[in-house]
């Protein structure tokens, strides 16, 4: 492990609050075992191991009934990991690959029979190397016959220099965490509302209104970050996601407890017909349609 990385919490409490039947934790990470999938050598952390077992009893745990899977950086261009867990979880599961623009049509095909549906492009160049624009461009060409969509990672600076580009992919895109808002200034601040406008104008982006944890200046109980993402789930309530995020890779202030991450829904989507959508039909109708 790298040195000062922090292990996802060991005793999450049990969430007050129960989810709606079929709710989905669409953000979260397998991590190894390294001695069964290693880490790909152009890695910039070194997690712990996050199970497969692990994550499937969280599920559990927290009252979710499914998972959507992210490829994280730390496994590279390597799904096996991410494969392997899918295969076992069946239809509980979907999930998010990391490829290259050399991926084959077989490769992509064996990965949609596992229950792949997407791939992440991350700009954060703390986590990966900078990426032509090109590269993205061919994968999106190659996973669009698929109808998968792509998931998108960047910092709330970089939106005007990365918009161009986004707004010209011909698939859906989701954008992780709220484009990685800056919370100390407030709803109204320009950078948020830009990211805002990119929602309202173009009907093809979402977002996960999740990673309180990540996004807070003040910390537990996240109080700065909640009014955030409830604006987000009243404006847009069919293009909205939730996760968890577990293991919680490379948070450096403090662990969050998962439990207390759950008790949160209902802050930031206080209706039961805004639950059903944020946890059950909207990735329903983004992960299992067909």
């Amino acid at each position: 492990m790298t040195p000062d990385y922090l292990p996802f919490h060991p005793d999450p409490k049990k969430p007050d609050y129960v989810p709606p039947r079929g709710a989905v934790d669409a953000h979260c990470h397998v991590f190894g075992p390294a001695k069964t999938f290693p880490f790909a050598p152009e890695r910039k952390y070194t997690p712990c191991d996050a199970s497969k077992e692990q994550l499937f009893a969280l599920r559990d745990f927290l009252g979710f009934s499914r998972n959507v899977i992210v490829q994280a950086s730390c496994h590279g261009k390597n799904n096996d990991a991410l494969l392997d867990a899918l295969r076992t979880a069946g239809d509980k599961a979907r999930g998010i690959a990391v490829v290259g623009p050399d991926i084959t049509e077989a490769e992509l095909q064996e990965m949609h029979d596992a229950g792949v549906r997407g791939v992440r492009f991350n700009f954060l160049k703390r986590l990966v190397d900078d990426t032509p624009k090109d590269v993205f461009r061919k994968i999106v060409d190659k996973i669009k016959p698929l109808g998968w969509h792509v998931i998108v990672y960047f910092e709330a600076e970089d939106l005007l220099e990365l918009k161009p580009f986004l707004t010209s992919l011909p698939v859906t895109v989701v954008v992780d965490h709220m484009g990685r808002a800056d919370v100390s200034k407030g709803i109204g601040d320009p950078s948020f509302q830009a990211f805002v406008s990119l929602l309202r104008d173009h009907e093809n982006f979402w977002t996960k209104v999740s990673c309180p944890e990540r996004l807070s200046v003040k910390g537990v109980p996240y109080d700065d970050v909640i009014p955030f993402a409830n604006y987000l789930v009243e404006q847009f309530p069919h293009r909205v996601l939730w996760g968890t995020d577990w293991p919680h890779p490379n948070m450096k202030s403090h662990m969050p407890d998962d439990g207390f991450l759950t008790d949160i829904i209902p802050m930031i989507a206080p209706s039961e017909k805004q639950q059903q959508m944020l946890l059950v039909e909207n990735p329903d109708r983004l992960y299992w349609a067909d």
